[in-house]
């Protein structure tokens, strides 16, 4: 009778998820609030801020991040509503809420030391699409199925081209230099070779190499010669050619 009553009383998976969903919320809702405050200090509507003159409004630099954070502010809102309507908020502050196991420790832990990696390393010093195609492969592969071994590895191989990028190219002078592009791509190169090698009859696996490269290369077309937004690392070695071929060989043709 006691343990049908306990289980009885036991939350759910829908409401310990939901609990969860909150504690994710919060994080999301004050995460966006300080970029899009941060994002307030580049001109838009021609302002002229420390000297810098902003153009027409959808040139300009803030267009993106605002529309980006401004989306993760209104997911974060939707996400708290939803969790607090079904109960999680409820269960947030309780050890089921915070959930705070070995697995949820390690799968934390190795997701901040990628970010980490990746947001210090390698976005202002390798190639964006590089960097960005070996973060989305490490993402998919490392968290698809939740195999700590996974985890692991991909941590490693996204901090070891980050340490190598801040090592070998800390100042700012230096971001131009290629040999840190060269690592960061053959690690990539490597990881997917291993992951088409190892799961060949998963269809996620195989689709992983074709949402590396598309992800980050749509995204940078679009912020370089769509919205003509600033891209992080022009001088990277794939981006610098595409920007060569754009405005040497592409664009004369319809300019002419």
């Amino acid at each position: 009778m006691v343990a049908l009553e306990a289980k009885l009383n036991s939350p759910t998976e829908q409401e310990i998820l939901r609990a969860r969903d909150f504690w994710g919320a919060i994080v999301l809702f004050f995460l966006s609030v300080f970029f899009l405050w941060r994002t307030s200090f580049i001109p838009l509507f021609g302002q002229n801020r420390a000297g810098v003159s902003g153009a027409d409004w959808y040139n300009s630099a803030a267009l993106v991040p605002f529309g980006i954070f401004g989306a993760l502010l209104v997911l974060s809102l939707v996400l708290m509503n939803i969790s607090i309507k079904a109960g999680g908020a409820r269960l947030a502050l309780t050890r089921v809420g915070i959930g705070w196991n070995r697995s949820e420790a390690l799968r934390f832990s190795t997701l901040a030391l990628i970010l980490f990696f990746y947001i210090v390393g390698l976005v202002p010093r390798v190639d964006f699409i590089i960097g960005s195609g070996l973060l989305i492969t490490g993402l998919i592969y490392g968290y698809h199925g939740g195999r700590s071994d996974r985890m692991i590895l991909v941590t490693l191989i996204v901090a070891i081209a980050g340490l190598y990028a801040l090592a070998a190219h800390l100042p700012r002078s230096e971001w131009k230099a290629h040999d840190d592009d060269w690592v960061a791509l053959v690690l990539w190169f490597g990881l997917t070779l291993w992951v088409l090698a190892t799961n060949r009859q998963d269809r996620v696996a195989r689709a992983i190499p074709i949402i590396a490269i598309l992800a980050p290369t749509l995204l940078v077309l679009a912020m370089a010669f769509g919205f003509r937004q600033n891209v992080p690392n022009r001088s990277g070695l794939l981006f610098s050619q595409i920007e060569y071929h754009y405005f040497v060989n592409i664009k004369p043709l319809w300019s002419r």
